[in-house]
């Protein structure tokens, strides 16, 4: 039984919601403690003056159940935006019942209207979500790996900026 599933924009007031289901999906991905992020944070930064991201919930029967967290990104390649999806997450009650294809649903038609060329996204290796994702034509950037720098990476790094 597949259940009534809405998907809307999410608004400043529901920065608690989204916190909620950011620390379940890092229990899921197995580091729990690694969310510092606060209430306020994602207010500031997804609902203020100068909006980082957007994000989409999703609720089946009037339960919220998921969400997709994204912002754009711009290819050199293309010459056009694309969109970067951080976070999709879908609460264990509700999988399997079309709200992850509902969430990347919403997520291509945006895409389609604003212009973007590309959806990006990481996939933790050991998660059986991408089989989801490839059974909707998604495909691995099989010569892509991806990098990072965290807070203190970029503190050391900056320093030597000769800007500063």
């Amino acid at each position: 039984m597949k259940g009534d599933i809405a998907i809307r924009f999410a608004r400043a007031e529901d920065a608690g919601l989204i916190l909620a289901l950011v620390r379940e999906l890092a229990r899921y991905e197995r580091a729990p403690g690694a969310v510092v992020a606060t209430e306020a944070d994602l207010v500031r930064h997804g609902f203020g003056r100068e909006r980082a991201f957007e994000a989409l919930l999703a609720s089946l029967d009037g339960e919220p159940v998921g969400f997709a967290l994204f912002y754009p990104v711009f290819s050199t390649w293309l010459g056009r935006p694309g969109m970067f999806l951080e976070d999709l997450y879908v609460r264990e009650v509700a999988r399997r019942r079309g709200v992850g294809r509902a969430l990347l649903a919403r997520l291509a038609a945006i895409a389609v209207e604003r212009g973007y060329g590309r959806l990006h996204f990481n996939v933790l290796t050991w998660n059986p979500a991408k089989g989801f994702y490839e059974r909707l034509g998604m495909e691995p950037r099989a010569q892509w790996q991806g990098y990072g720098a965290g807070e203190q990476v970029l503190r050391h790094l900056a320093q030597e900026d000769r800007g500063q």
